[in-house]
């Protein structure tokens, strides 16, 4: 427990209103959406300021609290998981403002508190876009999805979100302000610390400011489903689509199991029947929209597909991914416990990955249902099980292990975008190597070297 004068010290930065020391208060910030054991916060505090940011950054380090920076807590990897050692949670809800749309220069700065579908829809009202469109948008944070490299569904064409930072400030563990990129297009002043703090889930510095690149948006799209009543024409139909040189602003998978969960849930009209199905659109300018969409179609025809249901209007559109958007809350309903993973293969490894899931489940005698993001490699495997069933949990542990390893062997990666965290850490060095912990431990102890910042996260032991 941290002692009273402690605890006054940041009452005094940032008021009695947000200091948060009672034990309900501090229970609600013990857990994030990892399955992993949660850890009681000695303390949560709420800045509404840099500069109250960067007082409570500096008290933690003299008095050497670990801190874990906390958005809206829908990480998936126990990035936002306390330490053990009297931990500090801060939030950054209280940095909640769009401080700059630039219409001209297309760029915008934000606060980290700053909800990414408000943020979304703020930008689109001035006629701009900001693709990043992670899940957890509704919730989720600009903070949390730098720190994670949040990416969405589309990604495939549009990026991720390290490919909209143009710049940062951040505060270091001494809690003074490192600023790092511009407002420009063109910037190569100094190291890319930007692209450093990027997926650092907050093991580096706690953002303050992030610059962002917006784009015009796209003139016209069009939607479609594609059923299959083979898994295996599905997920070739992926590399197909991929081979023919269209590259859709979104291309979604969702299997059989998925889609009966989806269908009682949001009663959305899927084909139930199916073993799989492709969502897919294509946007740009017109012309190329229609031109891009008929060599899909083509695509899909010559794979197999026994239906393709083009939307007829953005109300059909927008309810096919209203259905896709529901897939994991559809999952989550079946069982107590849901273990959602991330592993990402090369586009052409989707039949063999896919093909892989569904053996491992066979073999463990667990539950998997597959959806994700297929038109990148990167599938989301979700396992639905009770963890107080130790024996089933065993069961579920392994096949997360042998969907790793499987991932790892077709030349894959561990996250495509939920990040390492503390889930996957134990992980790294079998796709890395010693080196590169090595050298990340090196950089990290060089930067903080009292291992304040959110401690045990990435890399493991440290």
């Amino acid at each position: 427990m941290l002692s009273e004068s402690l605890v006054k010290e940041f009452k005094s930065i940032v008021g009695d209103d947000n200091v948060f020391n009672a034990e309900a208060d501090r229970q609600s910030y013990s857990y994030d959406s990892a399955v992993l054991e949660p850890v009681v916060p000695a303390l949560v505090v709420r800045p509404t300021n840099s500069e109250e940011l960067g007082k409570v950054i500096a008290l933690c380090n003299e008095n050497n609290n670990p801190i874990t920076v906390r958005g809206a807590g829908t990480n998936l990897s126990g990035g936002t998981i306390p330490d053990k050692r009297d931990g500090i949670v801060i939030l950054t809800n209280g940095m909640n403002k769009i401080l700059e749309i630039n219409e001209e220069d297309l760029y915008a700065v934000v606060q980290p508190g700053v909800v990414t579908a408000k943020f979304a829809a703020e930008v689109a009202k001035r006629g701009l876009f900001y693709p990043p469109d992670p899940g957890s948008q509704a919730v989720s944070t600009i903070g949390g999805n730098v720190a994670e490299n949040a990416g969405g569904l589309r990604g495939l064409k549009y990026g991720v979100t390290k490919d909209y930072v143009m710049g940062l400030d951040f505060f270091d563990v001494n809690g003074e302000l490192v600023k790092t990129g511009s407002r420009t297009v063109k910037c190569v002043t100094g190291y890319n610390l930007a692209g450093l703090m990027a997926a650092s889930e907050g093991t580096l510095g706690v953002f303050n400011e992030i610059i962002l690149k917006l784009t015009p948006p796209p003139a016209a799209s069009k939607a479609m489903m594609a059923v299959f009543d083979d898994v295996n024409k599905a997920s070739a139909a992926v590399a197909g689509i991929i081979a023919s040189h269209v590259v859709p602003c979104t291309l979604e998978f969702i299997d059989q199991a998925c889609m009966r969960y989806i269908e009682d849930y949001t009663k959305a009209g899927l084909p139930v029947e199916a073993a799989a199905i492709l969502l897919i659109e294509v946007d740009g300018h017109p012309a190329q929209v229609e031109d891009e969409a008929a060599t899909v179609v083509k695509v899909l025809e010559k794979i197999g597909a026994s239906r393709i249901q083009v939307a007829k209007d953005a109300a059909e559109k927008l309810k096919l991914w209203e259905a896709r958007r529901n897939a994991l809350p559809s999952l989550a309903r079946a069982r107590p416990t849901t273990v959602l993973e991330d592993a990402t293969v090369p586009r052409s490894q989707i039949p063999a990955m896919v093909a892989a899931i569904n053996n491992i489940a066979k073999k463990h005698n667990v539950q998997i249902g597959t959806f994700g993001h297929a038109g990148d490699g990167n599938l989301h495997p979700t396992i639905m099980c009770d963890k107080r069933d130790t024996k089933e949990f065993h069961r579920v542990e392994e096949a997360v292990d042998e969907i790793f390893d499987t991932a790892l062997s077709l030349k894959g990666t561990l996250s495509g975008e939920h990040g390492i965290g503390m889930a996957k850490s134990k992980w790294m060095e079998k796709e890395t190597s010693r080196a590169t912990i090595d050298y990340s431990l090196n950089m990290k102890k060089a930067i903080d070297p009292k291992n304040i910042l959110n401690p045990g996260k990435i890399i493991a032991g440290r």
